[in-house]
């Protein structure tokens, strides 16, 4: 007979030996989700014996994690500022740095006014989705270059009771640019900003699972931004807003980037590791 407590020894030390971090968290949250409780609540159970189909799927999920799959993929799912999201390996993982991003449009909206908003890049729907659930005065357009990644966001959108307010659009905006699309208030994107150069450099979890076209521009990490300022010049409205998420040591040629497209009252906001990560310009 194997207890909770056995088994989560057990994949902590297996974990640990094969180089993953906070193991125990790890194999706790791998245990709840397979026992459907909380990871706290696992502490009241620690003498309950596992059945045998728990063993064998805790196993599996274990050693897909020593493999360093990330833990969100084998959940099949990753919470986001307080809403949980439907994640697979079509789309890239949520981090936590992107609710800053969305923390500030959320504090720059209007509350009563109508406000058109684009998402480039949209992925899970993390962006699009939550401020959708948080303003009931936004409707906005979502795009991606895949359509599984926009099936992923769609089951995402009807999760949250928000996908009559979102238009989900296949669409690369490297090669077909907003012509068709109508004007905006605001145009966010978290895009592949990783350079070709630092991307061997990555967690091996993200170089070996997280879809790579959203992780670097396979150039020098600012094909999007450039592209992205000039297509948002010519569809924001009058004062609109353009946001991006970047990576450190961006935030200067972003800047750069979005003056020369006729941006003001350019801001940059830290993370919580005082690293820029967000940076917001108004169209002049």
């Amino acid at each position: 007979m194997i207890t909770v407590l056995d088994s989560i020894k057990l994949s902590t030390e297996y974990l640990a030996g094969k180089g993953i971090e906070s193991p125990r968290i790890n194999a706790e949250l791998l245990l709840a989700e397979i026992i459907k409780c909380k990871r706290l609540e696992l502490y009241l159970l620690f003498d309950r014996p596992l059945k045998e189909i728990e063993i064998q799927l805790y196993r599996d999920f274990i050693k897909r994690r020593g493999n360093f799959e990330p833990l969100q993929y084998i959940l099949g799912k990753v919470e986001f500022y307080g809403l949980e999201f439907i994640v697979n390996k079509s789309v890239l993982i949520p981090r936590p740095e992107t609710e800053i991003l969305v923390e500030n449009i959320l504090n720059n909206l209007p509350n009563n006014e109508e406000q058109m908003i684009l998402d480039i890049g949209c992925g899970s729907g993390i962006i699009p989705i939550t401020l959708a659930v948080n303003r009931q005065n936004v409707v906005i357009v979502a795009t991606d270059i895949n359509e599984q990644v926009l099936n992923v966001a769609k089951q995402n959108s009807e999760k949250h009771n928000v996908s009559y307010r979102i238009k989900f659009t296949l669409h690369n905006i490297l090669s077909d640019g907003l012509n068709n699309f109508p004007a905006f208030d605001i145009i966010v994107s978290n895009p592949p900003y990783i350079s070709i150069e630092n991307y061997s450099s990555l967690q091996k979890e993200i170089r070996e699972y997280e879809p790579r076209m959203a992780v670097t521009d396979e150039s020098d990490g600012y094909a999007f931004f450039k592209v992205i300022t000039n297509e948002a010049a010519s569809k924001l409205k009058s004062g609109g807003r353009l946001y991006f998420e970047i990576a450190e040591g961006q935030s200067d040629e972003v800047r750069k980037i979005m003056e020369q497209n006729h941006f003001v009252n350019i801001h940059i906001i830290k993370d919580y590791q005082n690293i820029d990560r967000v940076v917001i310009g108004e169209l002049k």
